[in-house]
């Protein structure tokens, strides 16, 4: 395999490994110093912050997807751009979409920047 189909394949692995929600599993995608950066409040959050906005994630929303809408392989990691959607727990459907520019080095993660709109996540803060 080629260095593209690589981080294509690692990137498929980690939606997956998101989406089972399981904060071991998505920390061995990142290097330990990696950061996650969202435009929303200009914050980056580490690692041990993220896997517990995933752990509170995977109670509130124990069925959700990530579905890609565009992937770019780049030199460094993948650009994307993806609709997380779910069931609310009074039923209702849920859709948050977000733009992702992921770093790598060395095989790991070791920065995600993550764009989104946070009206969109509004339904959350209910739960």
């Amino acid at each position: 395999m080629g260095q593209t189909e690589d981080i294509a394949a690692f990137s498929d692995r980690f939606l997956a490994a998101l989406e089972r929600g399981d904060p071991q599993e998505v920390r061995g995608f990142y290097a330990p110093d990696a950061l996650i950066w969202h435009n929303f409040d200009d914050h980056a959050q580490t690692i041990d912050e993220n896997l517990k906005l995933l752990a509170w994630m995977s109670r509130k929303l124990p069925k959700r997807h990530y579905r890609v809408l565009r992937r770019e392989i780049l030199a460094d990691g993948w650009f994307q751009q993806h609709a997380l959607e779910a069931t609310l727990p009074d039923g209702k459907p849920f859709r948050m979409l977000a733009c992702c520019v992921i770093t790598m080095k060395d095989g790991v993660i070791t920065r995600l920047d993550e764009y989104l709109d946070p009206a969109q996540a509004a339904p959350l803060k209910a739960l």
